[in-house]
């Protein structure tokens, strides 16, 4: 029995049974004015738009429509790119697909004329009871598109689709469990479900060349204006930021330290970093016809036609998701909160250099906090730190965070701590915290903070430049250890497990590694001018 193709991509969820008999218009690129590229709707897009295909194997001999794909791709190449936004010439939507999906085939329902009893409560007419694939197939034989659903011969209890299309009956096992599906996709009808299945057939026979090179001349990164748009960003926020510098740690007999004689450091070129994000792409069902914002080809299908990124709204085929540079710009529209958001996701929506709860935080703890006895030991009240954090993800930097709102210190700490503390990837990386663990385990002391300054350059610009600025913070709290008794031992014990956890949330290695933990955090604070 065959599988029925399925795509990742999304589809929109459309009436597929209206064609569109006008001309169909060109789509263009416009530049609205926050300089977010969007789509036209055309003339010729009556309909909504139908289902999505499988991405294509290339085993399928493609039938060439050479005139219109020709022309389709002609309509990029033609136009003209500038880097000035004033001389930009937008490139064109491509409309081979999507006449191919107004094409498609339309599904026609064989109904039995006799009732059956034992019809499932979920299938309509189109059900025929246990009847054999021969008899399937003279029932189904003529034009394109006719389906019915069968009780396996083989396999009483279970339940076939049988659907016509390229002159010849196709099998799928069929299942139900709120939704019907023969694949990874869910349908509320049988009739969505083949309509989709025969549009998914149809282009796949008809395009597949097409498809299998679409991703080759992408208008992605022909968008002038966009890119100048990513560049002001990067430098926006490069302008507040210090560039991490490497350092060698050389002994010099002249100056002795407790931990490293480092009187002598040799500054060596780092490349510029920028605050590169990648995309948060999620599977999405369009309303209406929509086009792949990578490669300009129209997106498919019925549901789950492509994806779109959750942070700055790009819309684009789950294939060409794979080529998208790490250039997203999360727009706050679309960020729901602030506590338990991704760090450079909140920076780069912010435009700041670091989190903003970072920095409000600090700045009022270093106010009217510095001297208080157990700063960030002492717990505020949880009820009250819970109160701060709902004024963040409300308010975001306008939250309401002084004394006269929170006479207690305590419950800014707090505040602060917690919100290191839920990030969804701490600001000590999963990925680098092995080799964090292991620099802390080195005995001897200069080598030892050699890998630890080489294990925080290998850290996202948002959370190098997030720890820089807090461990320079906790080492000022340290000059007030006679009156606050926060030494920076202390602090590593207070902060260790707050600013990295192992990617396995396994408590056995989280308890053998709080001593490297807290080691770390107290070397960053006592060489942090050395190590950032």
């Amino acid at each position: 029995m065959k599988k029925l193709p399925t795509s990742g991509r999304n589809i929109v969820d459309c009436d597929v049974t209206a064609h569109v008999n006008s001309t169909f218009s060109e789509c263009r690129f416009r530049r609205p004015a926050e300089g977010k590229v969007r789509r036209i709707q055309t003339d010729g897009c009556q309909g909504r738009a139908a289902v999505s295909a499988p991405w294509p194997n290339g085993n399928n001999r493609a039938e060439k429509r050479a005139g219109m794909a020709a022309s389709s791709n002609s309509s990029l190449s033609g136009s003209s790119v500038s880097s000035d936004p004033e001389d930009y010439q937008p490139p064109i939507w491509k409309s081979y697909l999507y006449q191919l999906q107004q094409e498609a085939p339309r599904p026609k329902r064989i109904t039995c004329p006799q009732e059956m009893e034992s019809r499932p409560k979920y299938y309509g007419r189109e059900f025929h009871g246990m009847i054999s694939r021969e008899y399937a197939d003279e029932l189904l034989v003529g034009a394109e598109g006719p389906y019915l659903i069968r009780e396996s011969q083989r396999q009483p209890g279970t339940h076939t689709l049988a659907l016509r299309f390229g002159h010849q009956t196709l099998n799928y096992r069929l299942f139900y469990d709120g939704k019907h599906f023969v694949g990874e996709k869910r349908f509320e009808s049988v009739h969505d479900l083949v309509t989709d299945a025969l549009i998914t057939l149809y282009i796949e026979t008809k395009a597949a060349e097409y498809i299998a090179k679409m991703t080759t001349n992408p208008i992605y990164e022909h968008l002038g204006y966009t890119s100048l748009l990513k560049d002001k960003m990067v430098h926006r926020l490069s302008r507040g930021r210090t560039e991490p510098r490497r350092v060698t740690f050389q002994r010099d007999e002249r100056i002795s330290s407790p931990l490293v004689q480092r009187s002598a450091l040799k500054d060596t070129p780092e490349k510029q970093c920028s605050y590169e994000k990648i995309h948060n792409f999620k599977v999405h069902t369009f309303r209406g016809p929509h086009w792949c914002e990578y490669c300009a080809n129209f997106m498919w299908g019925l549901i789950a036609q492509g994806v779109r990124c959750s942070d700055c709204g790009l819309n684009v085929h789950k294939q060409c998701s794979k080529l998208v540079p790490s250039d997203c710009q999360p727009d706050l529209r679309r960020i729901k909160k602030v506590f338990s958001c991704d760090l450079t996701t909140l920076v780069k929506a912010h435009n700041t250099t670091r989190p903003m709860v970072v920095d409000m935080c600090i700045r009022e703890i270093e106010l009217r906090g510095m001297n208080s006895e157990g700063l960030y030991r002492v717990s505020g009240f949880s009820e009250h730190v819970e109160e701060v954090r709902l004024a963040f993800d409300r308010e975001g930097d306008k939250a309401d965070i002084s004394a006269s709102a929170y006479a207690d210190i305590n419950i800014i700490a707090g505040a602060l701590k917690l919100y290191l503390r839920d990030l969804p990837i701490p600001v000590i990386t999963f990925d680098l915290y092995s080799k964090f663990i292991q620099a802390a385990k080195i005995p001897n002391a200069e080598s030892r903070l050699e890998a630890i300054h080489e294990s925080l350059l290998q850290l996202p610009p948002a959370h190098y430049e997030t720890l820089r600025y807090l461990m320079a913070h906790l080492k000022r709290v340290t000059q007030f250890e006679k009156d606050n008794l926060m030494s920076s031992e202390n602090l590593g014990i207070v902060y260790g497990p707050t600013l990295m956890q192992p990617p396995e949330q396994n408590a056995l290695i989280t308890l053998n590694d709080m001593r490297q933990q807290k080691l770390l955090v107290q070397l960053m604070i006592e060489h942090e001018d050395v190590l950032f």
